[in-house]
């Protein structure tokens, strides 16, 4: 049974920054208390992390015990299907010595019920590792609860995780491009694709947006923006800022 935990070791009051975009001015910001984020099996606070305001997560003890893939905090904006999310993300370990890689991404297509998501996350400690294969494996696409990563890397090896520089604790830019059954991750100032999904398993579906922590991490947040897409033929080819604002509707 999955269950909100909201408290780390004790919620801090606060906000934290979520700008939702209009039309091609850029829509406005809403600064959001964390109780209205709707938490699945994690601990949030609001706090600061390298000189900026951050939320903070960390999956719930319940949730890690029984190794849960849905933990993420629900932001609290109406179910879509085709849009784009931009945020800065930042993940370690909890412990210096762990399998766990500093987990952190954004789950889409979230179900009302919450039983049902996918996400595209990052393993900030495989980005510099000295293996190949565990630099291989720096991103991940899931699908929540039928294709964990570990059945895709069987049954799909190399087509759902792929290479990118990262660094463990230093924020990175995840912007995530999804239009019908497609997505594309952007890090950084990549100006291709880094991780390319074409065959998402939940198919073409409206849900909710929410931010992802894995097992043994703790994940920072900030400058969250989500803009939906209204009618644009290829977004995956587009990376401009003012390419992609220009098709996008309240």
């Amino acid at each position: 049974m999955h269950r909100s935990f909201r408290p780390i070791s004790c919620l801090i009051a606060g906000t934290v920054a979520v700008s939702v975009a209009g039309a091609a001015s850029g829509g406005t910001k809403a600064v959001l208390d964390v109780r209205r984020l709707t938490l699945q099996n994690v601990g949030a606070e609001n706090t600061e992390y390298r000189d900026r305001r951050a939320l903070r997560l960390i999956v719930s003890p319940e949730a890690e015990a029984a190794d849960i893939d849905a933990t993420f905090a629900v932001l609290p904006y109406p179910p879509i299907r085709d849009f784009v999310i931009e945020a800065d993300v930042a993940g370690i370990p909890v412990a210096a010595e762990t399998t766990a890689r500093g987990f952190v991404g954004i789950a889409f297509h979230i179900a009302e019920d919450r039983n049902s998501f996918e996400a595209i996350y990052l393993r900030p400690t495989n980005g510099r590792a000295d293996d190949q294969v565990r630099r291989n494996r720096a991103i991940q696409y899931i699908s929540h609860p039928d294709y964990p990563w570990h059945r895709l890397r069987i049954e799909a090896p190399g087509q759902f995780e792929s290479y990118v520089d990262l660094e463990p604790g230093r924020w990175t830019r995840m912007k995530i491009v999804v239009v019908g059954a497609r997505a594309s991750l952007f890090v950084n100032d990549a100006k291709q694709p880094n991780l390319i999904v074409n065959n998402l398993k939940l198919g073409e579906r409206s849900g909710r947006v929410g931010l992802w922590v894995g097992p043994g991490s703790i994940a920072h947040f900030s400058n969250v923006v989500i803009k939906p897409i209204s009618a644009l033929s290829k977004p995956h080819e587009l990376t401009k800022d003012s390419e992609l604002t220009s098709a996008f509707v309240r």
